[in-house]
Order: C-alpha cells, then sequence, then structure tokens
C-alpha cells in the first residue's frame, strides 16, 4: 500500500477515467472536489468534450502533458486495459475508486513501478489525511 498522504502531497496532476459531464454522477463530484482542492483534472472519456472547462481526451495516451494520477472511474473488467495505458504513459499511480477491483491489473501496475490504491474513494482520502 503506498503513502497515500505522501502520494497526495506530491501530485498535481490527476487524470480520471470515465469522467461524467453529468454533475448526479460520482466521478463529477470527486473531480470537482479534487479541482477545487487545487489538482489539474485532466477528464478522459470518448463521450464527452469537455468537463469543467477542460478538453476531454479519448485514451489516456491521448492527455498530452504528464499525469500523476490515474483515476479509475470504470468497472473492473476495463481496469487491465486502463493500467496498461497507465503505464505506457509513465504515470506514478493508478487509483481504483470505491467498488473497482482487479488484483492481477494491480500487481502488473506494482510490477511496472507504479503506486497502487485499490477500492478507495480518492475524495474520503483527501479529506481524511490533508487538511
Amino acid at each position: 500500500m503506498p503513502n497515500i498522504p505522501e502520494l497526495l502531497k506530491s501530485s498535481h496532476t490527476i487524470a480520471v477515467v470515465g469522467l461524467s459531464g453529468n454533475p448526479m454522477r460520482p466521478s463529477n463530484g470527486v473531480a470537482a472536489y479534487l479541482q477545487r482542492c487545487g489538482y489539474r483534472i485532466i477528464p478522459v472519456n470518448p463521450n464527452v468534450a469537455e468537463v469543467f472547462g477542460e478538453k476531454s481526451y479519448p485514451r489516456l495516451e491521448d492527455v498530452p502533458e504528464k499525469v500523476d494520477i490515474v483515476d479509475i472511474f470504470r468497472r473492473s473488467e476495463y481496469v487491465p486495459e486502463i493500467v496498461e495505458s497507465a503505464i505506457r504513459i509513465g504515470a506514478r499511480a493508478v487509483w481504483m475508486q470505491e467498488g473497482v477491483v482487479h488484483e492481477a491489473a494491480a500487481e502488473q501496475a506494482r510490477h511496472a513501478g507504479l503506486q497502487v490504491v485499490m477500492d478507495r474513494c480518492i475524495l474520503k482520502a483527501h479529506r481524511r489525511n490533508l487538511p
């Protein structure tokens, strides 16, 4: 398990895979909170053009800047492909939201040197660990 407070303090850019433009969706509320806390949020969703004034990208590989954390709001069966993309772009960490679990993909990410958080809400972790 990574040092979550240190990961959150040292990260600046979070790519949110599955970020919805619908304010009623959990991904939207979590990303809005993180943006208010000063993180650069990059939406990764081929079905929306932009969220919170930020251009949305169809895939992680299309994001033109360095990503610290890949925050995953997709069902568990999509995680292996997302982890492979996170490894390819050189992300520092993969964060699987509550209910998102894929042990094999987590192990692949760890083996590639990424920090992995699984089945935890980044908003709750931020509130609990940072002032």
